[in-house]
């Protein structure tokens, strides 16, 4: 945790009232930023921005910032209510900006959607609930200039780039870890062919570019406590221009596993078919209209693509010495890379039949 002290120094930087210094602790489960929840009234959630991760804190502050605007402008026009569909950035008090740099470091304090929950597991009807809402996000951001945005980490869902990412790690052996994971990275090389195909649709324009969230695991949707309805889609770190392939691909990477990815038990490992099924219902059900043939043809390869991508990057973190991800233990990385290919291998036999629920 950040030295508490500092904290209450960063807190008191922002435009909220407090008398008291309130209490602040660790909160959520992100591998990235540090995160805490503040118990002011309304309670705020004050999160330090990873420079390791992204390099310029200040471009990824400005996009939350740009996204939350306009999406709460669309929500009001929806009759929707804009303090609970989407974030509320809480201004520095002395810049205005939606960022204070204390000591080098990047923070930003948001405010607690009330009333809501996040979910690390759900059921298909959840699932389902959730793929609205995330079609409804990005449907009310269809009218933003998508290559307005920062890319706040270039290439970042860039297959390619991270295969040559994998090979340079491979190489270089930082660690002197890759002779003794020898069946993973044969498991990874052997299915690069093909893995440029979004890419490459995004570059040639066969593959509209879009405001996408980039990271659309199932805790990052918020739930109503009571009524089980799902709210809004958080954590627009990596809001950026790209293909909603992705965001598909992933949420599903993660909401339509059996397990999650923290489970090192491969025989627990493996994709849920009435879970996709679930989901892609619900998405279709809002954005299916606004697909192009060529996103709604991919949507099945995007899950196994995007799988594949993660457990690349888990394994080149590993062999790199766990220089991105937060670990608990030496293996971590490589167990969460062990997962997701494990998933890759349990869909890849199902390919035909998923392509029949996007018909």
């Amino acid at each position: 945790m950040d030295d508490p002290a500092v904290l209450g120094a960063v807190l008191s930087r922002f435009a909220v009232d407090f008398t008291d210094r309130p209490p602040i602790a660790p909160f959520g489960r992100g591998h990235v930023n540090g995160t805490y929840l503040v118990r002011t009234d309304p309670p705020t959630v004050l999160q330090r921005i990873n420079r390791a991760v992204f390099p310029r804190p200040d471009r990824v502050a400005e996009n939350v910032a740009r996204v939350t605007a306009y999406l709460k402008e669309k929500i009001a026009l929806d009759g929707g209510d804009p303090d609970r569909e989407t974030l509320t950035l809480i201004p520095a008090r002395e810049t205005g900006l939606p960022y204070v740099l204390f000591d080098g470091e990047y923070y930003r304090l948001t405010g607690l959607i009330p009333g809501a929950e996040s979910r690390e597991t759900a059921d298909p009807d959840a699932l389902c609930r959730a793929a609205k809402t995330f079609g409804v996000f990005l449907r009310r951001l269809g009218g933003f200039p998508a290559d307005a945005l920062h890319e706040v980490i270039p290439r970042f869902h860039d297959t390619r780039a991270r295969f040559e990412q994998l090979k340079a790690a491979i190489a270089s052996d930082p660690c002197g870890r890759a002779a003794s994971v020898r069946r993973e990275i044969d498991f990874a090389l052997a299915r690069e062919e093909g893995c440029g195909v979004i890419v490459d649709g995004l570059a040639s324009g066969e593959i509209p570019l879009r405001v996408t969230h980039n990271d659309t695991k199932l805790n990052n949707f918020l739930f109503d406590r009571e009524t089980g309805e799902c709210i809004a889609l958080i954590d627009l770190d990596t809001v950026m221009p790209g293909s909603l392939l992705y965001d598909y691909g992933d949420a599903l990477r993660f909401g339509a596993a059996s397990a999650s990815e923290e489970e090192a038990d491969l025989s627990k490992v493996f994709f849920r078919l009435d879970n996709i099924a679930a989901f892609t219902r619900g998405f279709l059900e809002t954005l299916g209209g606004s697909l192009t043939p060529r996103e709604r043809e991919l949507l099945p390869c995007s899950i196994r693509l995007i799988t594949l991508e993660c457990g690349i990057r888990f394994l080149t973190d590993y062999l790199s010495g766990d220089v991105y991800f937060r670990t608990a233990y030496p293996a971590h990385n490589l167990d969460r890379a062990r997962n997701q290919f494990a998933l890759v291998a349990d869909i890849e036999p199902r390919l035909a039949d998923l392509a029949r629920l996007t018909d």
